[in-house]
């Protein structure tokens, strides 16, 4: 029987099984011995696959990062007014995130602690800048309300779009939850952050 369940192990399943584990106990928390037990598979038959532990964490954190730089590059987030495009990233970082549930609530929980976590850090932040750079072209254009600061308004947009993570379980949500759930961000955010009709280019 284990033959067999090591037999149909894949790198996919393998990770898959690594985020929920590093999720629960942590990652300094969790040692090969735990991902062994979880997997059903010998400690041997893990480094067939990976180098160790911190080469999982690598590729889980690299999932979840190729996911939320992928939307830099959609045509929506590259064309049209800046706050158009600062709403597509906000609602597609919304979807992503609870596409990738697991894996980007692992690259958020990361402290630092080992080169992988700096290195994902470091991308995390680079990510941030390029949506915080939105924000100020989308102000710079006209289309945010003058009388919000961007700081904050920069930290408050992630602070909700990261809240995610702590209460959306996907199976117990209906079908069409996820787009229910992005499109509700966006309009509580730029409900507020949006100037109103008209006033971008200084009409009425």
């Amino acid at each position: 029987m284990t033959m067999a369940r090591r037999d149909t192990y894949t790198p996919d399943t393998l990770l898959a099984v690594a985020v929920r584990v590093f999720n629960e106990r942590g990652y300094d928390g969790t040692s090969m011995e735990h991902l062994s037990r979880a997997a059903g598979i010998s400690k041997s038959s893990i480094y067939h696959h990976v180098s160790g532990k911190e080469d999982l964490l690598r590729r889980a954190v690299s999932r979840a990062l190729d996911g939320l730089f992928g939307i830099l590059a959609e045509p929506g987030a590259v064309r049209g007014r800046a706050v158009e495009r600062l709403e597509h990233v906000t609602r597609r970082t919304a979807e992503v995130l609870m596409a990738e549930l697991p894996y980007v609530t692992l690259l958020l929980r990361v402290r630092g602690n080992t080169a992988t976590e700096r290195w994902a850090l470091a991308r995390r932040r680079e990510f941030d800048q390029q949506v915080a750079e939105l924000l100020r072209r989308a102000a710079a254009e006209g289309d945010l309300r003058a009388d919000i600061d961007l700081r904050l308004a920069t930290r408050l947009l992630f602070g909700m779009i990261n809240s995610i993570v702590e209460w959306y379980r996907p199976e117990r949500d209906a079908a069409g939850a996820r787009d229910e759930v992005a499109a509700a961000v966006v309009r509580m955010a730029f409900a507020g952050l949006r100037t109103e009709p008209g006033q971008a280019r200084g009409e009425g």
